[in-house]
């Protein structure tokens, strides 16, 4: 072998040790770790350390890490994929950046992300079949890690059209909008709500009485209330719940006081910026 042979093949085998560590770092104790960044925002980092960033809007106000106009993507580095449940801007105000920054694949509907591509600048090579999905399908991520079903949602979708002349309309068609099922190998099952209301078909999304996790909004006004909320969780049989997007804006429930005392012993509280682990299918205590 020629020096510069060796010379390649050492520096092929530094980037491989580098991104063993890396992945080595994030899932040393085997544990699936989510981390609610305020508002609607999560990270969920998988046993094999893969990483999934959901409804990006990292800028906020509920994020500490956004606090005092600091930024709070300066400091986030892997992230594999991004999944967007609807169109709305604090679902979707950060996923541009954050996808252009990481290159990451982007999860979500058909016509959401294909407007995304054509009016906001995402990335098209960042989208494909293997990521355009509608409720009812189903995905695989991860190298096999990760199983994605998108679930109905009782909403809307749609983002403010950048390009919108005098006459055209301010929003852009959203496709449909969602949720997601999370199937996590060695790690919980984990609903997120999205947006929508409650609705009774709720009950199919539990027939499998494999979700570990929902993560449920619960501000009301655009979303359930903390009432219905803790009626989605006891209808998909989630054996733990997290609440999220309220407090943010004025017209939302300020707090989870009413949804922790509906939901009982299931809920675990979380603060915006804190992460809490799942050893298997069960949370760390």
């Amino acid at each position: 072998m020629t020096m510069r042979g060796i010379s390649l093949a050492f520096a092929a085998l530094c980037a491989a040790a580098i991104q063993f560590a890396t992945v080595g770092v994030a899932s040393a104790d085997g544990n699936t770790r989510i981390t609610w960044h305020g508002h609607a925002t999560f990270t969920i980092t998988t046993p094999s350390g893969h990483v999934l960033a959901v409804d990006p809007w990292f800028h906020n106000p509920m994020n500490p890490k956004a606090a005092n106009n600091a930024d709070p993507l300066a400091d986030i580095g892997r992230v594999d994929f991004i999944l967007i449940t609807h169109g709305h801007f604090d679902h979707t105000a950060d996923a541009v950046e954050l996808a252009k920054k990481t290159g990451a694949r982007v999860v979500g509907s058909f016509e959401l992300l294909s407007n995304m591509v054509k009016l906001l600048g995402l990335p098209e090579n960042q989208i494909g079949f293997d990521t355009l999905i509608n409720p009812g399908g189903r995905i695989t991520l991860a190298d096999g890690n990760v199983v994605l079903e998108m679930t109905p949602a009782i909403h809307s979708s749609g983002f403010k059209n950048p390009k919108a002349g005098e006459n055209d309309p301010d929003m852009v068609y959203g496709g449909a909008p969602g949720g997601f099922v999370l199937h996590i190998k060695d790690g919980p099952t984990i609903y997120d709500t999205g947006d929508t209301a409650y609705f009774d078909d709720m009950k199919l999304i539990g027939e499998c009485g494999c979700i570990d996790l929902a993560l449920v909004n619960i501000g009301g006004h655009f979303g359930m209330e903390a009432d219905m909320a803790a009626r989605a969780v006891k209808a998909v049989g989630a054996k733990f719940a997290v609440a999220h997007h309220y407090g943010t804006f004025p017209v939302l429930t300020p707090n989870a006081d009413g949804f922790k005392k509906a939901v009982g012993s299931r809920y675990l509280d979380m603060a915006p910026g804190q992460t809490i682990a799942f050893q298997g299918r069960k949370p760390v205590k």
